[in-house]
């Protein structure tokens, strides 16, 4: 008879994911500074695009209709690049390798970052949404678009929170991870977040129409007021399916590398 050890039977990968799940959300509760400075600095954005230079591009008073879509996204945006940071903490601080010796599905730490700055950037998307209302924005959404909004909002979320885990798998260092996640963070800039693309230099249109942040804002503008959407909504979910697909295939490959097999 084969003497089997109980510890030799690796626990399921929804247990263990939610182990570390669980542990992310607590990290993520210590780590005060990180989660106000995703929440606060969006706002300072919001606010600042608003009342300094709404006048300017838009002196009817509308402006704040048209940025906070694009305020929404630079929100997820900073949220999800702290999880490059996290993953790249736990790939060089020895604590995987100690993983690898227990009955667990190490990968499962990596899903653990994902889903916890998943819960985390919805918690900020919510509160900078609430500031957008107090601020004067008035979205003309019914019941129906406020789903597809939503959803489309936790879809990029999700898409470039495993972006940037990927990101984190791949770096030599928690600060490489931070730096190579910020130069995507100006992706949103080039893009109709802030200005309709149709006022930037003939040569930057081409690639501010073309890249994925812009049908993502249109998306969620146009469902949230009533702007015209139906040729931007399959881009956007094409855009981050790809994203998405490409982003999970990275991170197995690099966390077997990096990380073991398992």
């Amino acid at each position: 008879m084969n003497d089997v050890h109980p510890l030799d039977k690796t626990a399921s990968f929804g247990a263990t994911s939610a182990v570390f799940i669980g542990r992310s959300i607590r990290h993520s509760l210590r780590n005060v500074e990180s989660l106000l400075m995703a929440i606060m600095l969006p706002i300072m954005l919001m606010l600042l695009f608003t009342y300094v230079f709404g006048g300017a591009i838009d002196p009817g008073g509308d402006y704040v209709n048209y940025v906070v879509p694009g305020i929404i996204l630079l929100c997820a945006g900073f949220g999800s690049s702290s999880t490059a940071v996290d993953v790249a903490t736990d790939m060089t601080n020895g604590i995987i390798d100690r993983f690898r010796t227990m009955p667990i599905r190490s990968m499962s730490v990596v899903t653990g970052h994902v889903a916890a700055s998943l819960l985390r950037n919805l918690l900020a998307t919510c509160i900078v949404f609430g500031v957008a209302l107090l601020v004067g924005f008035r979205p003309a959404a019914t019941a129906t678009e406020w789903l597809g909004a939503f959803a489309v909002i936790v879809l990029f979320i999700l898409t470039f929170t495993w972006l940037f885990a990927a990101i984190g798998l791949v770096t030599g260092s928690p600060s490489a991870a931070s730096g190579y996640g910020f130069i995507l963070l100006f992706v949103p800039y080039l893009s109709s977040a802030f200005v309709p693309t149709s006022t930037m230099p003939h040569w930057l249109q081409g690639f501010a129409n073309h890249q994925p942040i812009t049908p993502v804002i249109e998306t969620i503008r146009g469902l949230l007021t009533g702007a015209p959407a139906a040729d931007y909504v399959w881009w956007a979910i094409g855009w981050c399916a790809a994203i998405l697909a490409i982003a999970l295939l990275w991170c197995n490959l690099a966390f077997r590398r990096k990380g073991g097999r398992r």
